[in-house]
């Protein structure tokens, strides 16, 4: 006569149960401390991108004593074009005409770009009309500058920032000035549009694009 041998099911003791929390609460906490630290990277060069194009309009300023994109002896300085538009630009008159985020080759704004790099004080193509002229920020956004005010800022020139979220719009502020993107020298708009009123932003509006950035110098 054989005898059946009873098939216990054994589980799982509180003791490993609590083990494998511990390690699933470990790998979140490595993962979200790991996009913590890759957000945080990514606003410090959001910020720096803004300070260096800062620092190309006084570099060319200074070796040259005009502003680039709207140096009318650029042929001479670096070889590079003259710009034809905006249809009230005048050329060496202290200002960068045009908006910030024109994709117009013959605009002051746009120009810039070629005057700086033409300088040797950016990297990139010096062809207006190429499809890869215009740079990007960080986060892939609009990176641009204009002596035409955005809504509500007082300056002799502007750079802006787009394409990013409340939350990196926040900590460029609060790194640039005093936490309000609303009054200051730096200010967030609301959509991209630097013609509507600057606001300042709170913890809702984290995850809703599109916000831009513009610093005032």
């Amino acid at each position: 006569m054989s005898l059946s041998k009873r098939k216990t099911q054994r589980g799982f003791t509180l003791i490993e149960i609590a083990v494998v929390l511990v390690i699933i609460g470990l790998l979140l906490g490595g993962v979200l401390r790991g996009q913590e630290l890759i957000n945080s990277a990514r606003a410090k060069n959001l910020v720096q991108e803004i300070k260096g194009v800062a620092t190309m309009v006084y570099s060319y300023q200074d070796r040259f004593q005009r502003l680039p994109g709207d140096d009318p002896a650029a042929d001479d300085h670096v070889g590079g074009a003259n710009a034809t538009t905006p249809a009230d630009a005048v050329q060496g008159n202290g200002r960068i005409e045009g908006s910030w985020d024109s994709r117009e080759p013959t605009d002051e704004s746009v120009l810039f770009w070629q005057h700086v790099r033409m300088a040797n004080l950016a990297n990139g193509t010096t062809d207006p009309n190429a499809g890869d002229f215009l740079p990007a920020n960080a986060l892939g956004g609009i990176l641009g500058v204009t002596s035409n005010s955005p809504n509500g800022m007082a300056g002799a020139f502007f750079v802006c920032s787009g394409g990013m979220s409340g939350r990196f719009a926040r900590q460029i502020e609060a790194t640039l000035d005093n936490g309000d993107g609303s009054t200051g020298s730096t200010r967030i708009y609301p959509n991209g549009d630097t013609t509507q009123a600057s606001r300042n932003l709170t913890a809702a509006d984290d995850d809703t694009a599109n916000f831009v950035v513009c610093v005032a110098n």
